[in-house]
């Protein structure tokens, strides 16, 4: 991305575990967006430090609150005593640390419980590191979740909403409520920006805007055509994100696991209907058959 990005913001590509990192870097004030995954904390934590060379952090937001993009806030906080905000229909549950409505005890992950200083709404215009940014709300993936857009570097952190090819699990739907067509709107309002450079929630930031938005239309119309390939994708890419944190999980255990955790349940009860066995079967052999995972003795390894 050399040349691409100002000197004033740079990007930590993380991968899939932990969400990107974006560090904002003005003349008289530093800004993160985004904190990775619990455990990858003390790597976030080393990463920023060394991004900031001596400088404090002075603000510390969230595009959304799934666990793999708050999970280093609480060590964050602790180090740099930084001020912190979320976005504003989350403020409750976090005040309450409510695990179970912000969707880690649903899914199994984990994230160490922080505070907040401020939330951001949709509209929200902020000065982050001599930069306007404007806060959009981009409901699809997360019903609550941010954008946010510098028209002066024409620059999106597009968080989960858009990816270089696709966008996150759309969790509404695996719960009976509308979540496509929230996607579909979202892609519609980062159609009407004047963007040349999209960094994702996950991924490499990329320039070719309207071939992503593109592929991701057909994404959304595709799992939209048939609500269980939303939920079948939604079982894979779950497990394969607790076997990027665990590394290998026992086979015997791995029926009751997936059923333990509520997104598993829900979205097998609504839309698979398989016993736990088949289940674990059947997301067991699309990761192996994807090379995402292997079979080795009684364990399913990350691969």
């Amino acid at each position: 991305m050399s040349g691409l990005l100002p000197d004033s913001i740079r990007v930590f590509e993380r991968g899939w575990l932990s969400s990107n990192n974006v560090l904002l870097l003005g003349r008289d004030d530093t800004a993160l967006i985004d904190s990775g995954y619990q455990i990858h904390a003390a790597q976030t934590l080393e990463l920023v430090r060394h991004g900031l060379a001596g400088r404090p952090l002075d603000r510390l937001l969230n595009t959304h609150l799934h666990s793999d993009h708050c999970g280093g806030n609480a060590v964050l906080q602790e180090h740099f005593g930084c001020h912190t905000s979320i976005p504003v229909a989350e403020a409750d549950k976090v005040r309450r640390w409510d695990a179970e409505a912000l969707s880690f005890k649903a899914t199994g992950q984990q994230c160490d419980r922080f505070g907040f200083d401020a939330t951001v709404a949709p509209g929200d215009v902020l000065t982050l590191a001599g930069m306007e940014w404007h806060a959009l709300g981009a409901p699809g993936h997360d019903p609550h979740s941010l954008i946010f857009y510098c028209p002066q570097e024409r620059i999106l952190i597009s968080a989960d909403a858009l990816w270089e090819n696709g966008f996150g699990i759309i969790f509404p739907e695996l719960a009976g409520e509308s979540g496509f067509a929230e996607e579909i709107a979202t892609l519609d309002l980062i159609d009407t920006l004047d963007v040349r450079l999209v960094v994702p929630g996950h991924g490499r930031p990329f320039t070719d805007v309207a071939a992503a938005v593109g592929r991701a239309r057909s994404r959304v119309d595709y799992l939209a055509a048939d609500p269980v390939r939303n939920a079948q994708n939604a079982i894979k890419v779950l497990l394969k994100f607790l076997l990027l944190e665990r590394q290998r999980i026992a086979l015997l255990e791995l029926p009751q696991l997936l059923l333990s955790m509520p997104v598993f349940a829900m979205a097998n009860e609504r839309f698979l209907r398989q016993s736990p066995e088949e289940l674990a079967r059947w997301a067991t052999s699309q990761l192996v058959r994807a090379v995402a995972a292997r079979i080795e003795g009684e364990y399913l390894l990350n691969e």
